[in-house]
């Protein structure tokens, strides 16, 4: 495959991925689709450092848009641009490893909710080899706001898949880069 077609393949397919970590991030503000939690503080914290919105967001649509450029019409403009372009993808390497540590950290400390009259991250430092995770019947201990558990989970964990193959994607870009860069672009022969 020319090195312009994997580009323009790479960043057709970090397009929709990185409006999914956007997606995501935003949903995250807004528990039981109430504004009130948002408004209130009531958000867990991992939420607030926007590792979706930031880091496999626009860390990852920036470099997108310019792979893209670099394989215009199948074929990149130059050695040039395929060296910035690895410089790019880097960049979104760099975003999508953020949205993957937060997205970790926010499922292995488990939702802010309210525990009978206090708002805590109850699952945050549980010992005894409890995993609330693998074990639902804890999901209990969470009275508000309602399937906050399920919700955290099913978000972070589609931060986490999508933040995996955006490092993925951009980290085979800058070897595609690379190869552009030293064996030159794949210009058509005329007869």
């Amino acid at each position: 495959m020319c090195t312009g077609k994997c580009s323009r393949f790479i960043a057709v397919s970090l397009y929709p991925l990185a409006l999914i970590s956007i997606i995501c991030n935003i949903v995250l503000f807004f528990p039981d689709a109430d504004t009130s939690y948002a408004k209130d503080g009531h958000i867990t914290e991992e939420v607030k450092y926007m590792g979706g919105l930031v880091g496999g967001g626009v860390m990852v649509l920036l470099p997108a848009l310019y792979i893209h450029l670099t394989g215009k019409q199948g074929c990149c403009g130059n050695r040039c641009g395929m060296f910035l372009s690895i410089a790019f993808a880097a960049v979104g390497v760099a975003g999508a490893l953020y949205s993957l540590v937060v997205a970790a950290l926010g499922l292995q400390n488990g939702p802010l909710c309210k525990t009978v009259l206090l708002w805590t991250t109850p699952f945050k430092e549980r010992t005894g080899g409890y995993n609330y995770l693998s074990d639902n019947k804890l999901w209990g201990l969470c009275t508000e706001p309602k399937n906050i558990v399920q919700f955290n989970i099913g978000l972070f964990g589609t931060l986490l898949a999508t933040s995996c193959l955006q490092a993925i994607l951009c980290a085979i870009q800058m070897i595609n880069g690379l190869f552009g860069c030293l064996c030159g672009t794949c210009n058509k022969e005329v007869l």
